[in-house]
């Protein structure tokens, strides 16, 4: 008699499956629940917010700009929009976030220098930074060495360029100069005349002035008080002549 064989069982693979398809679904929504539990738990929130290196605005004023809160969520903030929005502010240059879990974040400011100095209409001094921005001080605040803009209307360009070219100039070559006053003309709608406390005057234009700013140097240091032209070609004519005569410095 020839022996018939039975067929081996086959495993039930589309169970298996389905088991394995289960168990990832499950664990998915288990890590779903933890992730909600995280993000709404204290953990994850801004706890701690600081500014540093701002002189010329307010915790209120920086916190306002930056869009940062307390309670707010700490992964949602973006370090480069944080920092765009901060050089919104006319008063800053850089702005460098630093986050650190949890909680913490800490905002990095380098403001524009301080060039010169102006009387608002209320008599108030105010300091104007290289990027022409006029802001309050106090008067620890003040450095004598830094000139006084007079004469300025604040919509004026020259005096944004002004600013710009005061901020390139190292404070030594500029300490001397105690006023700035706008003095334009057809040939130099730029033209300026600035006072020293050394007791001199002089005629320049903002375009030329960091291009000249050494030969005035020169020239404070070695001569007596008079009128420097700086303006296509330099000039200088003492005031009073060595028998003590004054001279006639017409422009």
């Amino acid at each position: 008699m020839s022996k018939t064989r039975l067929p081996l069982l086959k495993e039930d693979k589309p169970k298996k499956k389905m088991s394995r398809r289960l168990t990832a679904i499950l664990l998915l929504l288990f890590i779903a629940l933890l992730a909600v539990i995280f993000f709404r738990s204290s953990v994850s929130r801004i706890t701690q917010i600081t500014f540093e290196g701002s002189k010329y605005s307010t915790q209120q004023e920086l916190l306002a700009q930056s869009g940062l809160r307390i309670g707010g969520q700490f992964f949602a903030v973006s370090k480069e929009s944080v920092q765009k929005s901060m050089l919104k502010l006319n008063t800053i240059q850089t702005a460098t976030v630093e986050k650190s879990f949890p909680g913490i974040i800490k905002v990095h400011i380098e403001e524009f220098p301080a060039v010169a100095y102006e009387l608002d209409g209320e008599g108030t001094l105010k300091a104007i930074l290289s990027s022409s921005a006029a802001v309050s001080i106090n008067e620890t605040g003040i450095a004598v060495e830094k000139p006084i803009l007079t004469n300025w209307k604040d919509s004026d360009p020259f005096k944004t360029k002004l600013c710009k070219v005061l901020g390139s100039i190292p404070n030594e070559l500029t300490s001397d100069i105690s006023e700035i006053v706008p003095s334009p003309t057809l040939s130099f709608p730029d033209r300026i005349k600035m006072y020293t406390r050394s007791r001199f005057e002089v005629i320049t234009a903002i375009s030329l002035l960091s291009d000249k700013i050494e030969y005035l140097n020169q020239v404070i240091e070695t001569e007596q008080p008079g009128l420097i032209k700086m303006l296509e070609a330099d000039s200088y004519v003492p005031f009073f002549t060595e028998n003590g005569d004054g001279e006639d410095l017409q422009e």
